[in-house]
């Protein structure tokens, strides 16, 4: 299958050099020039990555990744002018899986646009199919779905895959530099703020009683009581 880029950014010459570059590539492209565009772009194109920029007029990148916070699957590169570490860990809290600081070589964009396609599938190929209970708490993998009763929660791809991976291995014990890894696939020392950020959210969401199935083990990390316990 075809695969698909939305590109945003405010700056026509950037917008249509990776355009270009991602067609020579065999990608399927679509454009827009401010977040609000973007959001709307979204919904028809049903981009599987969007190479997005941070500062832009009417909606920021930041702004669209957290209106994009139902959005199913969509990997997001942001791009950004500023080289700062607190900025990066903003984006990574709302749900982007890299960030390429301007200027850059459309090779390495390129690159890394592959390497997320990748991982996309990877993770898709590798859902199991079964499901994991916690009381009215139901995963289904395969579909990447979490219902609680007969409510749909609605969770971000990293809310999902970080829940999932707990939940498939309840009583293992995850440094926060684990889960960064495995989940963001990452590994700096500075990220791990994003893990608990994580965990905090899912926990709302989750409610009670069922945000208890998320433990803190202090001063090393997360892990998931057995599903037995919310039988």
């Amino acid at each position: 299958m075809t695969k698909k880029v939305l590109v945003v950014d405010d700056e026509p010459g950037i917008v249509n050099a990776i355009a270009y570059a991602l067609r020579r590539e065999g990608y399927v492209v679509d454009t827009a020039g401010d977040g609000e565009e973007a959001l709307a772009k979204a919904q028809i194109f049903h981009p599987n990555v969007m190479v997005l920029d941070v500062m832009m007029p009417k909606l920021n990148g930041y702004d669209v990744c957290r209106k994009l916070e139902d959005r199913d699957d969509i990997g997001i590169i942001l791009l950004t002018v500023k080289n700062d570490i607190v900025d990066k860990i903003v984006g990574l809290e709302l749900g982007a899986d890299d960030y390429m600081t301007k200027p850059f070589e459309i090779r390495e964009l390129l690159a890394r646009v592959k390497a997320l396609m990748r991982r996309l599938d990877k993770n898709m190929a590798e859902v199991k199919s079964e499901l994991i209970e916690y009381g009215a708490l139901r995963i289904y993998a395969d579909r990447r779905s979490v219902q609680l009763g007969e409510q749909q929660l609605e969770l971000t791809p990293k809310e999902f895959d970080l829940l999932l991976l707990l939940l498939s291995h309840p009583q293992r014990v995850y440094m926060r530099e684990e889960l960064l890894e495995q989940v963001w696939e990452m590994d700096y020392a500075g990220g791990t703020r994003t893990v608990d950020i994580h965990i905090q959210r899912l926990r709302k969401k989750l409610g009670e009683p069922y945000q208890n199935i998320l433990q803190t083990v202090y001063g090393v990390g997360y892990k998931a009581v057995p599903a037995g316990s919310f039988a």
